[in-house]
């Protein structure tokens, strides 16, 4: 039914979200005079990390990048393996003959981190990261789709958040919702209308290597 297979990572292939968070307050709040809440942090997702940290600390940009780096390196322990199931997913489709490739938010250095740390650095075809401008979810499917000659009805992707719903609206592929992390909004999702809910990565195995 389908030739590729695009996954978001944050909250899909691990359970990084909390990582993100963890990290941000790590990174940030040496140059606050404040605390900072998980809100005020997750407000400012949409760009790569380099965007969250512009929009939190402009003034300290060098620096808190460098901190955020490093602490969400260091903060590794939270999510250390990738999510049940995913590695069997990935050999399974990548033996079917699928195309898996990765379309995240996440910066190029964060995603290289977390795949190293869950020994995926090998497992997809093509790996296309966020922008710091802002979000860039819909070009970069649009992209995947046109580097590797698939057509949209042929595509799948697979993400947790109402953003990953609407991105890939925009770019005219079918959705599946990741809602198997521990940070997920099922009512927001469910009001976009994925076109697949799965609960588990076993129910999303289920669509794309039915048994």
């Amino acid at each position: 039914m389908y030739k590729t297979l695009i996954y978001d990572f944050d909250g899909t292939i691990g359970d990084t979200l909390p990582i993100c968070i963890a990290a941000f307050k790590k990174a940030v709040t040496p140059f606050l005079d404040r605390d900072i809440s998980d809100e005020e942090i997750v407000s400012t997702f949409g760009p790569s990390e380099e965007g969250t940290i512009q929009a939190l600390i402009p003034d300290h940009f060098d620096e808190g990048i460098h901190a955020y780096w490093q602490a969400y390196k260091e903060l590794q322990y939270m999510a250390p393996k990738a999510f049940d199931g995913i590695q069997e997913l990935l050999d399974d489709t990548a033996k079917a003959g699928f195309q898996n490739i990765l379309v995240t938010g996440k910066a190029r250095t964060s995603a290289d981190i977390s795949l190293e740390q869950y020994g995926l650095t090998k497992d997809f075809k093509m790996i296309l990261t966020g922008s710091p401008k802002g979000p860039n979810k819909p070009e970069n499917i649009v992209k995947a789709l046109k580097e590797t000659g698939t057509n949209a009805s042929d595509a799948l992707y697979v993400g947790d958040a109402p953003s990953d719903i609407t991105s890939a609206h925009a770019a005219n592929i079918k959705i599946a919702a990741a809602l198997w992390g521990s940070i997920i909004e099922p009512e927001k999702v469910a009001a976009l209308k994925p076109d697949y809910t799965c609960r588990s990565v076993a129910d999303f195995r289920q669509i794309v290597l039915p048994e």
